[in-house]
């Protein structure tokens, strides 16, 4: 394991040309601390772990250094945002601070989330506050321990720098990581501008660096769309299964790696809502749980048009009719899996559809609910603890024997079914309500409940019965929680 100087630089997306991006000098923070350090994470770069108590690595991190030999970044990008395009976005308060190769080769993006202002900050101060940084610390680690693919946190630095939202908060910055922070909204920006010339030369770095196996293809970039197209849908099957909604799924926010990137109002389902709508600022729902799917779809549809000065308009139609069927193939066989069942049968479907309809109806928690269902057994239809919490009990009583009836045809031992239903359906999730109290006793000074949340979703599927409590349903006060993009 390495010092942050040791490890290897490998600055590849500078090597475009600097219509790309443009080089900043980072906004160091006040009074610069750490506030917590992702082990995990640093081994994924060789990094050495004792690094988070080192002077340097603090001063690289908060911004008040910058790694020798290196040059931060801010890469230039446009979007969709909330259905509208905008010309010119990009890196208003993230930059690039390195991209590291490791032992095995791969290469992770170092940024840093906070450090002042850029070229594209527009009307902002480029900061992070402490509670936007903690939401996306915590949340990325738990999207990735329930096996999404997901960017990573490095670690959190607090300050004593003032930065001004609806109130006076203090500044932090995230030291976040990824294979490539390149966005659906990088691709439309040379589109857009005309740069056509540029785009072979952005797709190429992606190819090279992320899709090898296309480099010899006659047709590499119709491949290229298709996989992306791939990518994205399972990625949406994957949030829907475990109850994630994203927030704020701008074009800009969308990884061409099918990564879950950018967490800023992000939600959990807690009772199941098709229809629930994590973002405050998201006045006509166009982000509403039930609608990621859709809005897939819309996304890749805006990315396949600035691919047309590369491919014919019948090869990108082609790449995205694939993605309806990657998408429903993997989120059923997701939502079967958690369901205990190995084959696919065509009742499954109903067995699928006719429990989140009755979820819905009765306004049950949906992961205790399907972590519960573990628990249930062929011959206990009647006295299934479960049924009680739903309105209709005649319906969820013949649920219950159509589902036992399908269980028995598969013949699988009880225990082995529910090993593998609680592998596959977490017990702890980040509701909001958990972030929030990490979020105020943070911001009183006490990191206590950070670290011991960033642990408990670690292993989600575990029982880890000292912490029930952060398995329970929502107390009453967490409805009041909102969540904007400012968040």
């Amino acid at each position: 394991m390495k010092t942050i100087d040791e490890l290897n630089h490998n600055p590849r997306f500078a090597e475009l040309p600097e219509n790309f991006f443009q080089y900043v000098e980072p906004d160091g923070l006040k009074q610069a601390h750490i506030i917590d350090f992702n082990e995990n994470a640093a081994n994924l770069i060789n990094l050495a772990h004792d690094q988070q108590h080192d002077s340097d690595f603090l001063a690289y991190m908060s911004g008040n250094k910058v790694i020798p030999n290196t040059r931060p970044l801010a890469a230039v990008y446009a979007g969709h945002q909330f259905g509208h395009y905008v010309p010119q976005l990009g890196d208003g308060r993230a930059l690039l601070l390195s991209e590291i190769t490791n032992t095995d080769g791969s290469t992770w993006d170092l940024q840093l989330k906070g450090a002042g202002l850029t070229a594209f900050s527009r009307q902002g101060d480029g900061r992070a506050v402490l509670r936007s940084t903690i939401r996306e610390y915590l949340c990325s680690e738990a999207i990735f321990h329930l096996g999404i693919p997901t960017t990573r946190g490095l670690c959190i630095i607090g300050s004593d720098t003032d930065v001004y939202r609806e109130r006076i908060e203090k500044g932090a910055i995230l030291a976040r990581m990824a294979p490539s922070h390149i966005r659906f909204g990088t691709v439309q920006y040379f589109y857009h501008t005309n740069q056509h010339e540029l785009l072979p030369q952005l797709l190429d770095h992606l190819i090279e660096d992320h899709y090898p196996e296309l480099q010899r293809s006659n047709t590499k970039y119709e491949e290229l769309l298709e996989a992306i197209v791939i990518k994205t849908a399972t990625l949406m099957a994957k949030w829907q299964s475990v109850g994630f909604a994203h927030g704020v799924m701008n074009t800009d926010n969308m990884s061409v790696l099918g990564l879950t990137m950018d967490y800023g109002p992000f939600g959990f389902l807690d009772n199941y809502d098709p229809g629930y709508i994590c973002n405050h600022s998201d006045f006509h729902g166009r982000y509403a749980f039930d609608q990621q799917p859709n809005i897939g779809l819309w996304n890749l549809t805006c990315l396949a048009e600035a691919f047309t000065p590369l491919i014919c308009i019948d090869a990108a139609k082609q790449a995205l009719s694939k993605y309806e069927a990657a998408y429903s193939n993997h989120y059923i066989d997701l939502m079967l899996e958690k369901l205990g069942f190995k084959e696919y049968q065509p009742a499954h479907l109903n067995l699928i559809k006719d429990l989140l309809e009755q979820m819905q109806e009765s306004a049950v928690d949906y992961t205790l609910t399907l972590r519960k269902l573990s628990n249930f057994e062929t011959d206990q239809t009647t006295v299934f603890s479960l049924r009680d919490l739903f309105i209709n009990r005649e319906r969820m009583d013949q649920w219950l024997k159509d589902y036992a009836a399908a269980l028995k045809q598969e013949n699988t031992p009880e225990l082995q079914r529910r090993k593998t239903m609680d592998a596959v359906n977490p017990k702890f999730i980040l509701r909001n309500h958990l972030a929030q109290i990490a979020i105020e006793k943070a911001e009183s000074g006490d990191y206590g409940e950070t670290k011991r949340l960033k642990k408990i979703l670690s292993t989600p599927f575990d029982e880890q019965p000292e912490h029930e409590e952060y398995a329970s349903h929502p107390p009453e006060w967490a409805r009041e929680i909102e969540i904007s993009c400012s968040s």
